[in-house]
């Protein structure tokens, strides 16, 4: 209980800033631009300074190679979550131009907007490492694998034509700031005090920017288009309990024959799998000329349920763990 009280503080915390976005928001304070800007700010300054402190400060090459145990674990998580999510979209029959967003909505998370925040606020800078595999996974398995279910679920077109892939997508500014940091500390590249110091100061605006700038996704959406059909229900069932689901009987399992993890590494890639879907989504399910509605749905409704449901997993891993 002690746990579900603490991780319920923390997420009502995290709520109360978004709330101050989506008042700042909705009364106007906060402009188009401005919501443009924040935007670029975090995922192309902020967060790729922030990883490349918390890379070189909480990781060492010994610890790096016991990371590799959770990548394991990640990696099985997300081919079965696409599995799933495959097979759920033929069983229901969700129609042409919603199939994209439902397997994305299921598999892949808000690791940036939701995510680190979230983490910081429940375990700490210390939690970094752990976090950041799921990260980078995670934005593998976008944009490698999941931009193509949207993109091949245009209701318009009857044949696909072939897509050209963009390997720009698979190195987003946070991802490029990761492999630096990790080539500095692979072979050991002196960075000056100054510096760490600079971009550290830089980077600690990721955690409030972030949840202010869900405050403005919500606000944009508005809370009173949420609503619950029947395929926004079957795809939050996935995100909130089937890939967290997975994710806790691979850890439990593998527990006796794979990899072991800390306690750290296990709630921080439980929790991760277990916070809402993509962001972007809407934006390229309009791309891809798909049910752009359903897509906002999705994401807005996941993201208030959140507040909800992470109590709700940490008090089921702590159980179970």
């Amino acid at each position: 209980m002690q746990a579900f009280l603490t991780s319920l503080t923390s997420v009502v915390e995290l709520l109360l800033v978004i709330a101050l976005g989506y008042w700042l928001r909705s009364s106007g304070k906060l402009g188009d631009q401005f919501k443009s800007n924040i935007s670029y700010l975090i995922m192309n300054i902020a967060l790729p300074a922030s990883i490349f402190v918390s890379v070189l400060k909480y990781l060492t090459r010994e610890k790096l190679f016991g990371l590799t145990g959770g990548l394991i674990y990640a990696i099985i998580c997300f081919a079965l979550s696409y599995f799933f999510a495959w097979l759920l979209c033929k069983v229901l029959r969700i129609r042409k131009g919603r199939r994209g967003t439902f397997i994305n909505a299921i598999t892949n998370a808000n690791t940036i907007f939701i995510g680190l925040p979230l983490n910081v606020a429940l375990f700490g800078q210390k939690s970094m490492p752990y976090f950041l595999i799921y990260y980078v996974l995670n934005t593998v398995s976008t944009w490698a694998i999941g931009v193509f279910f949207i993109s091949s679920d245009d209701p318009t077109v009857q044949k696909q034509k072939q897509q050209k892939f963009n390997w720009k997508k698979l190195l987003p500014a946070p991802l490029v700031g990761f492999l630096i940091a990790l080539l500095c500390l692979l072979v050991e590249v002196p960075i000056p005090s100054w510096i760490t110091a600079v971009l550290g100061m830089v980077g600690g605006i990721v955690t409030p920017m972030s949840l202010i700038y869900i405050g403005i996704i919500l606000a944009d959406a508005g809370l009173k288009s949420i609503h619950l059909d029947r395929d926004t229900i079957w795809a939050l069932l996935g995100r909130f309990v089937l890939v967290p689901a997975l994710m806790i009987i691979l850890i439990v399992v593998g527990g006796s024959w794979g990899p072991a993890l800390t306690g750290l590494a296990k709630q921080t890639l439980i929790v991760q799998s277990a916070t809402p879907a993509l962001a972007v989504l809407p934006i390229l399910v309009g791309e891809a000329r798909g049910d752009v509605q359903y897509a906002t749905n999705v994401v807005t409704t996941s993201t208030v349920l959140f507040v909800i449901v992470v109590p709700l997993v940490l008090e089921i891993t702590q159980m179970l763990l």
